[in-house]
């Protein structure tokens, strides 16, 4: 199989494993999402959804996270991990989100990236859960399953990004990321991937590899 034969079969392997794909965490607003997607690193979902209601009642919006003290968010988040880092970045991107976007938070990558924090991972998940573009957020599992696929051979997060946007059809591509979170933790985990048990050992080449 071709690497976009293997891309497809993929896509639908994962489709009907999991035909629920959407993100882990809590949100209600493009900017709850921003944040809470800040607060991820190094950090579990299931964490950050605990930690989220009340930093986001204290804190409802843009303005009113822009005016507060470091010291003060990082108390809502110090369970999170990197609190002091995090909570100068929650900060410092809601004032910049005031003084050049109008309060909004953007729908592209360029000036997704330009805020305190906000990398490609987290501008890529922004464009796609909230704005409905096609995206393709390279996270952990996804660099892992991707790799035992046999999709590609690279560890740059953004020259995999872009190997990827070539293989997968625009329209899964963002569901297709979700899926892949979902079936890292279930199955293809880092440690001790059941490969004997999943949708897609058909295809994979590190399970062809390993699976007698």
């Amino acid at each position: 199989m071709t690497k976009a034969q293997i891309a497809l079969a993929a896509v639908e392997a994962l489709k009907k494993e999991y035909p629920d794909a959407k993100c882990s965490l809590t949100y209600q607003t493009p900017l709850q999402l921003l944040i809470a997607t800040r607060l991820s690193a190094q950090c579990t979902d299931a964490r950050v959804n605990l930690v989220t209601p009340a930093l986001f009642e204290r804190f409802p919006d843009a303005q009113a996270f822009a005016a507060a003290e470091y010291g003060e968010v990082a108390e809502y988040i110090k369970s999170c991990g990197l609190f002091k880092t995090k909570s100068r970045d929650i900060v410092e991107l809601s004032k910049k989100l005031l003084t050049d976007f109008g309060g909004e938070v953007p729908d592209n990558i360029d000036d997704l990236t330009t805020l305190p924090g906000v990398g490609r991972k987290t501008a890529n998940l922004i464009c796609g859960d909230v704005y409905g573009k096609p995206a393709v957020v390279v996270d952990t599992h996804c660099i892992r399953i991707t790799t035992r696929l046999g999709l590609h051979r690279l560890s740059d997060p953004k020259k995999i990004e872009d190997a990827l946007k070539k293989l997968l059809p625009p329209d899964e591509s963002n569901d297709f990321c979700h899926r892949l979170v979902l079936h890292g933790r279930a199955v293809c985990t880092a440690r001790s991937p059941k490969c004997g048990g999943c949708c897609m050992n058909g295809f994979c080449r590190f399970a062809k590899e390993n699976v007698q």
